[in-house]
């Protein structure tokens, strides 16, 4: 059976991206997106909204969109709506990830003879930080796990909380925390607390809960050293993804090859797939550990 998928790539090209979101048709940035777009201008000009960030950031047409509304991808429901930042609270570049953690988590659970009753203590611990709106929790929680769903934005912790009862996971084992990364996992760490896998999509520039500044070029290390101290005895994996330009999947590949060099490393583009050409839109790496 096809999963149901309400997301699709309809054109890209001249910087900009052409999507379907459910019944909403919207034009928004796309910087790598150099080549000529596929389609007719009058088919963009049709968009319900389309968002720039030319003299500053602005939507046109917002007024077409309702405040929210549900789609489903790669098997995860989300809660949309648009932001003042043109992101409306999912990037499906990561359905593939989704796909992959879905099917990987339960693999592992079946092997650790687990269910998805919310107090079986063999289901596999996820940490999920600089998590967003959630698709990895909800892809990872689906799959069985017991995850930690950590942002330093309240307001994005809540749109999560939000998608976890829209895919029936309102009761599922999910700890919500609102913190700095950092602070969060030294703390755990002195804790004893440990993690069979860690996902992370850490921000090219961002604040923590109590202001602190990121730099993924500066704090990337001490990161994914902190993930390492973080795991447990057997770890699954590691999955990290980027949308900082400039940091290449073989770039990914050396830093976590040197952290886990008895790892698989699985590396490329994250890609939005759909009519005309492929749109490249950040990396991923995974660093598997096999048992």
């Amino acid at each position: 059976m096809d999963v149901k998928d309400d997301y699709e790539l309809l054109d890209s090209g001249d910087g900009r991206k052409l999507e379907r979101f459910g019944r909403y048709v919207l034009a928004r940035p796309c910087s790598q997106a150099l080549w000529r777009p596929s389609r007719p201008q009058f088919e963009w000009d049709r968009a319900d909204a389309s968002f720039d960030r030319e003299d500053g950031n602005r939507w046109h047409g917002r007024g077409n969109l309702p405040k929210e509304w549900t789609i489903e991808t790669a098997g995860v429901k989300f809660n949309l709506g648009g932001t003042d930042f043109g992101h409306l609270g999912i990037f499906p570049e990561q359905r593939a990830q989704w796909k992959w953690l879905k099917d990987t988590l339960a693999t592992s659970t079946g092997r650790r003879g687990g269910s998805l009753h919310p107090q079986d203590s063999s289901r596999p611990m996820v940490l999920n930080l600089f998590a967003y709106s959630g698709g990895s929790t909800m892809a990872s929680a689906l799959g069985g796990a017991e995850v930690c769903h950590l942002d330093a934005s309240k307001g994005m912790v809540e749109w999560a909380r939000g998608n976890a009862r829209l895919n029936g996971l309102g009761d599922a084992p999910i700890r919500w925390i609102v913190d700095d990364a950092h602070k969060f996992m030294k703390r755990e760490i002195r804790r004893g607390r440990r993690y069979d896998a860690v996902i992370l999509d850490p921000p090219t520039f961002g604040r923590g809960a109590g202001g602190e500044m990121y730099k993924i070029e500066r704090d990337l290390k001490e990161t994914l050293g902190l993930v390492r101290d973080l795991l447990s005895d057997r770890p699954l994996f590691v999955l990290f993804s980027s949308h900082t330009p400039g940091l290449s999947p073989i770039v990914a590949e050396n830093i976590l090859g040197q952290l886990w060099p008895a790892a698989r490393i699985e590396s490329g583009e994250m890609t939005l797939d759909g009519a005309g050409l492929r749109c490249p839109s950040g990396i991923y790496c995974r660093a598997v550990m096999a048992w």
